[in-house]
């Protein structure tokens, strides 16, 4: 067992929240019971991780994308007072970490998602040094990246291949990054990988050269909240399960 209260501070210390803007409240979203024994991890607080951690006896459950976001009506109807039904009648704890998880450098999304692509960042670039960027690793270019990015999560990107330039550096980003786009370009990047395209990052990508990889926001992002609960549970000695609930974007 482990106090909240204690365990909130731990997660405020090992990511750090106060260093970030960010898009909604980083931390204890929902509060439940005040000791702890199990937690489960997840990459979006929906109905279904909800229902899952419940039927698993979780007392805490940590993912990267909670339930509250700027500019948001905030009512606790429809769905979003469903969700947040849920979680206080079973008294379940919910955890949140945006920003601070996709930048830790062991722990987070971007790091997490190098180590199963055989990347290493040696820099970050873009707002909030969110993006990283590194050597090419023997990746020799775009399609050759697909192959990887294919192989390590199970999905085919789409792929917007610039010039078709052997590749010296690879910048990511995951999730929704495709706004670092040029800024990664900027940090000399030959090709840069993210979770979602939009329509200008094509012609952006014909127009440098430089290829382009949307590789599925949930693919890219379902690394850094287990990794982060993992390293919670070993700290405090509770038990902890990552539990999928696939989503195709």
């Amino acid at each position: 067992m482990a106090e909240l209260r204690e365990i909130d501070a731990f997660l405020k210390r090992l990511l750090k929240p106060e260093a970030f803007r960010d898009y909604g409240p980083n931390g204890l979203q929902v509060e439940g019971r005040a000791q702890v024994r199990r937690v489960v991890s997840g990459v979006t607080a929906s109905l279904a991780l909800i229902d899952a951690a419940v039927a698993d006896g979780a007392d805490l459950l940590f993912v990267h994308h909670g339930l509250f976001w700027r500019n948001q009506d905030g009512r606790l109807t429809g769905w979003l007072g469903e969700r947040v039904r849920r979680l206080m009648r079973h008294d379940l704890n919910l955890v949140a970490y945006h920003l601070p998880l996709d930048a830790h450098p062991e722990l987070g999304n971007n790091a997490q998602l190098a180590l199963r692509l055989g990347l290493a960042a040696d820099a970050r670039f873009g707002e909030q040094d969110i993006g990283f960027i590194g050597a090419a690793a023997g990746i020799a270019d775009a399609a050759a990246l697909a192959a990887r990015v294919e192989l390590a999560l199970g999905r085919r990107p789409l792929v917007l291949p610039g010039d078709g330039r052997p590749l010296a550096r690879i910048a990511w980003c995951t999730g929704g990054g495709q706004g670092y786009f040029e800024a990664a370009i900027a940090a000399g990047a030959d090709a840069f990988l993210t979770g979602e395209v939009s329509e200008a990052q094509a012609h952006v990508a014909r127009e440098t050269g430089v290829a382009f990889l949307a590789c599925g926001h949930h693919a890219t992002e379902r690394y850094g909240a287990p990794a982060a609960a993992a390293a919670l549970a070993a700290q405090f000695g509770l038990e902890h399960r990552f539990i999928e609930i696939d989503n195709p974007v």
